[in-house]
């Protein structure tokens, strides 16, 4: 299914900027699967859907340049989480919507982009964010861009997690099955190393 690019205009925004804990602190976003670093896999499906697409990253900028129209970084060095990096984002999108994804979600398809589009279109005022089943997915998102001092109010009131702050927001949910295995994070050495990268 191809990605409509006339579709609510978005800026996208792809998170490589975390720790990398699990991957024993390693730059995930550039970790190899299937023949590629993750970020290559989440770009090339995005990548034709805008003219502005912006890597979070706080290590190897000179490997993320060639995925991006623009790299950002978090403004603290002590990486506090996916919050600085969505600000940095918000600050840097030339467009009403910025489009959140996380760089280890290689199954994630053009139906769920289209579907999360289509769903911001219809709320252009409120983040929309992937649920499945009771469990919100806020790295999976659109944020209005009008949003960003509303986000940085609540970041310097103290709060840290995307889902309170988009939900207080008025945050609306794109519904997708418990187990949609488009939504798997490949975020442990051992699931990178199988073929299908998912749990067995």
């Amino acid at each position: 299914m191809p990605i409509d690019s006339s579709l609510l205009p978005c800026s996208v925004l792809l998170l490589s900027g975390g720790r990398g804990q699990r991957m024993g602190g390693q730059d995930k976003g550039l970790l190899e699967w299937r023949g590629q670093p993750l970020i290559a896999h989440v770009q090339h499906l995005v990548r034709p859907l805008t003219d502005d697409l912006i890597i979070s990253c706080n290590r190897n900028p000179q490997h993320y340049a060639a995925y991006a129209d623009q790299l950002v970084n978090d403004d603290s060095p002590d990486f506090p989480g996916p919050l600085a990096g969505i600000r940095a984002g918000l600050a840097a999108a030339r467009h009403a919507h910025l489009l959140i994804l996380p760089c280890d979600v290689p199954h994630i398809d053009a139906g769920l982009i289209q579907a999360l589009r289509e769903t911001a279109q219809r709320n252009p005022r409120l983040p929309v964010m992937v649920r499945h089943g009771a469990f919100w997915e806020p790295l999976i998102c659109i944020v209005p861009t009008g949003l960003r001092d509303a986000v940085d109010s609540a970041w310097h009131a103290g709060e840290r997690s995307p889902r309170k702050l988009f939900l207080q927001l008025g945050g609306v949910g794109l519904e997708c099955p418990a187990d949609d295995p488009r939504l798997a994070n490949l975020n442990t050495p051992e699931l990178l190393q199988t073929p299908s990268g998912v749990s067995e």
